[in-house]
C-alpha cells in the first residue's frame, strides 16, 4: 500500500490569517466595535471557526449569548471571501505535485468547514492534488480528536501515514492517532518548535520531499 501524507490546511499549506482577520474585523465593524490586530487573530486560529469566534468574543465587548448568531454571520461572510488574501506558502504546489508523482497519496485534515476548505483548494489550484479531505464539519470530532485523521487513513488504504501540520493541535492529533508528525515551523504555533513533539520539522517546502522519503525509507 502506498504511503499517505495528510496535511493540515491553515498555517500549513496556506496562509489564511489575512482573510480570517479581515472577516473578523468585518464582523466587529458590523457590531460597531473596533477591529483586532492581525497578530491577535493569528493566535486564535487552530481549533475551528466557532472557537475562533468564541476567542474574539472573549477579547472584545461582543455578547457571549450572541455566539451562535456571530458564528453563523462569520461563516456566511468568510465562505464568500475566503481567497481574497489567502495564498499557499511558497513551494507548496510544485512540491505536492512532485510527491504525488512519486507515488504518495495526499489528503487534507482540517478543522475548517468543508465549503471554504474546498473553495480555497480549488481557487488556489491545489484541489486536483488531493485524494481526500476531512473537514471540520464532517461526521467526526474536531482535532485534536483523531477520528478525521483515522477516517482518511482508512480511506487511503491503511498504509503508512505521516501527518503534517503547524501547531500544537496538529501534534496532538498525530499523537492521538499514533502516527508520526512533521512540523511546518512557519505557521501558527503558539509555543517554540522545540516544545512541540515531532519526527522532523521544516521551514521550506522545497525541503519536504527529501525529508519525507528519508522518513519512509528509514528502518523501523
Amino acid at each position: 500500500m502506498r504511503p499517505a501524507l495528510i496535511f493540515d490546511l491553515d498555517g500549513t499549506l496556506i496562509d489564511s490569517a489575512p482573510d480570517l482577520h479581515a472577516a473578523a474585523n468585518r464582523m466587529l465593524a458590523a457590531e460597531e466595535l473596533p477591529g483586532l490586530p492581525l497578530a491577535t487573530i493569528r493566535s486564535f486560529i487552530g481549533n475551528g471557526i466557532p472557537v475562533l469566534v468564541e476567542r474574539i468574543i472573549a477579547a472584545t465587548a461582543l455578547a457571549p449569548e450572541q455566539r451562535d448568531r456571530l458564528v453563523a454571520d462569520f461563516l456566511a461572510d468568510y465562505q464568500t471571501r475566503a481567497t481574497e488574501l489567502t495564498r499557499p506558502y511558497p513551494g507548496v504546489e510544485p512540491v505536492l505535485a512532485a510527491l504525488k508523482q512519486a507515488g504518495f497519496a495526499l489528503a487534507v485534515c482540517t478543522n475548517k468547514p468543508e465549503a471554504p476548505a474546498q473553495r480555497i483548494l480549488s481557487e488556489l489550484g491545489l484541489a486536483h492534488l488531493f485524494d481526500a479531505l476531512a473537514s471540520g464539519d464532517g461526521p467526526w470530532r474536531l482535532k485534536p480528536d483523531p477520528s478525521g485523521l483515522n477516517k482518511l487513513r482508512d480511506q487511503l488504504g491503511a498504509g503508512p501515514v505521516l501527518y503534517i501540520g503547524d501547531s500544537e493541535v496538529d501534534a496532538a492529533t498525530a499523537r492521538n492517532a499514533a502516527v508520526p508528525f512533521a512540523l511546518f515551523s512557519e505557521g501558527y504555533r503558539k509555543r517554540p518548535a522545540c516544545e512541540i513533539p515531532h519526527s522532523f520539522s521544516f521551514s521550506r517546502y522545497q525541503d519536504l520531499k527529501e525529508l519525507v522519503v528519508s522518513l519512509f525509507e528509514a528502518p523501523n
